[in-house]
């Protein structure tokens, strides 16, 4: 599908590079510095939704559409509060998807109608949620994925204590009691959508 869409947008845009998950793009945006960046939700080593507030930081220039599968409002108002400035639907037109990119990089902010009043309502009501530090959402993000926190630690690089302390300090702070709890807070807020390749066998590990 990335292909596919490299393909249309280069009939539309001068420049078009496609990159395989959310760390590599991070890595791209750092160099290149594009105008704007189509991330997708659900990525591999980094979701879409910490790629972006991540990628703001690295080049505030770049603009972000999110282009995904998921509509759901919380979805949406975690992709703004990110840094997105665009969010639109995989099965929409291709003109729909133009149109969005090209209104970013004119300074606008495009949301799909699909999700608009939900996500308005949604934004309204989270905004006495508590605020999560980046190392919290990325630990959360782990335990959503069935992490241990000794995988916590070597994806983090940090010791097993430290993971540990960390997801206590999360569930003190969302007031939650278990994993259970903390997953499903995660799935909600747009935080534990990817299957991560260090939680795979070395058979199923991504190219």
């Amino acid at each position: 599908m990335a292909e596919g869409l490299r393909k249309l947008l280069e009939t539309e845009f001068q420049s078009v590079t496609v990159v395989g998950n959310g760390q590599e793009l991070l890595d791209t945006v750092a160099v290149l510095k594009p105008d704007v960046a189509l991330v997708d939700i659900v990525m591999p080593v980094l979701n879409g939704i910490e790629a972006t507030r991540r990628l703001r930081k690295i080049s505030p220039i770049t603009k972000v559409v999110i282009l995904t599968a998921h509509n759901e409002p919380q979805y949406v108002v975690e992709a703004f509060r990110a840094g997105a400035t665009g969010f639109v639907l995989k099965h929409c037109a291709f003109s729909e998807l133009v149109i969005a990119i090209r209104r970013v990089l004119a300074g606008q902010t495009c949301l799909t109608p699909l999700a608009g009043d939900q996500a308005i309502e949604t934004a309204r009501e989270s905004t006495r949620e508590p605020t999560l530090t980046p190392r919290q959402r990325e630990v959360l993000q782990l335990v959503s994925e069935g992490c241990t926190a000794k995988e916590i630690a070597q994806a983090l690089k940090l010791s097993v204590k430290t993971a540990v302390f960390h997801k206590m300090a999360i569930m003190q702070k969302l007031e939650l009691h278990t994993t259970a709890e903390l997953t499903r807070y995660a799935l909600e807020h747009g935080i534990g959508t990817t299957t991560y390749p260090w939680t795979k066998s070395a058979n199923n590990s991504p190219n």
